[in-house]
C-alpha cells in the first residue's frame, strides 16, 4: 500500500466517504477478481464485491493498520464467498485469466491448437470445481491473486503452516483427479458407447503443464 492509499485509509477511518471511494476505485478490480473466481458467476461476484466493500466500510474501526488493507479486504470478501458457497453447495471458477494457460497460447493461430487450449481450460475448471472451499481458496489466492503465504494466512485467518498444508493437499487432490477416467469435453464429439474417451497427447501435455505450475 503506497502513501496515498495509507492517507485514504486514515481519512476513511475518520469518516471521509470520498477517501473510501478512492479505496474502492483502487481495489474494486482485485476484489471482484477474487469473488468471481470463487463464485463463477458475474452477477453473484458483483454482489459479493459490493457486499465486501459495504462490510469493510462498516468495520473500518476494526481495521488494524499493521495489516495490508488489501489483505483485510480479501479476508472479508473471501469469508462472504465461502458463506455463499456453503449455501448453494456447488462452485464454479472461471479460469479464463489463468496466466499458465494464457502462456500456452503463444502466437500459433492453428484451429486445432485453440481447441486443445479450450479443452484444457474446461478440464482444469472442472477439476477445480471439485475442491472444497478450504482448498480452493488458497489456490485462488496463491496462483491467481499472487498473495504470499503470510497474506493468505491473514486472509483465511489460519497459520502459514495450515496454508502450506492445504496447498499441498489441494495439489494432491488435483493430481488424483487428473488420473481418473476422462470425461468427454463439450468441445469433443460424443465417443462410441463401447469406447472410453482418452486425452490426446497434446491436450494431456497442456493440462500437465498447467497443473505443474500450481
Amino acid at each position: 500500500m503506497n502513501e496515498q492509499e495509507q492517507t485514504w485509509v486514515l481519512q476513511a477511518r475518520r469518516g471521509d466517504r470520498t477517501a473510501f471511494s478512492r479505496l474502492v476505485e483502487a481495489y474494486q478490480r482485485p476484489v471482484f477478481n477474487l469473488t468471481y473466481r470463487m463464485l463463477g458467476d458475474v452477477e453473484e461476484a458483483e454482489d459479493a464485491a459490493q457486499e465486501a466493500f459495504l462490510r469493510a466500510y462498516s468495520r473500518l474501526g476494526q481495521y488494524d493498520p499493521a495489516l495490508k488493507f488489501s489483505t483485510w479486504l480479501f479476508s472479508i470478501a473471501n469469508h462472504y464467498c465461502i458463506d455463499q458457497l456453503r449455501k448453494r453447495r456447488m462452485t464454479q471458477i472461471s479460469i479464463d485469466d489463468n496466466p499458465v494457460l494464457q502462456n500456452l497460447e503463444g502466437d500459433d493461430p492453428r484451429p486445432e491448437r485453440h481447441t486443445l487450449q479450450q479443452e484444457a481450460r474446461i478440464e482444469v475448471q472442472s477439476m477445480l470445481d471439485r475442491l472444497t472451499p478450504e482448498y480452493r481458496t488458497p489456490l485462488v489466492l496463491r496462483y491467481w491473486e499472487d498473495l504470499s503465504y503470510e497474506e493468505i494466512a491473514e486472509a483465511m485467518q489460519v497459520t502459514v503452516a495450515t496454508v502450506k498444508s492445504r496447498l499441498f493437499r489441494a495439489r494432491q487432490q488435483l493430481a488424483a483427479i487428473y488420473q481418473e477416467p476422462v470425461t468427454p469435453s463439450p468441445l469433443q464429439r460424443s465417443p462410441s458407447p463401447t469406447r472410453q474417451p482418452e486425452r490426446s497427447p497434446a491436450r494431456a501435455m497442456m493440462l500437465r503443464m498447467a497443473l505443474a505450475a500450481l
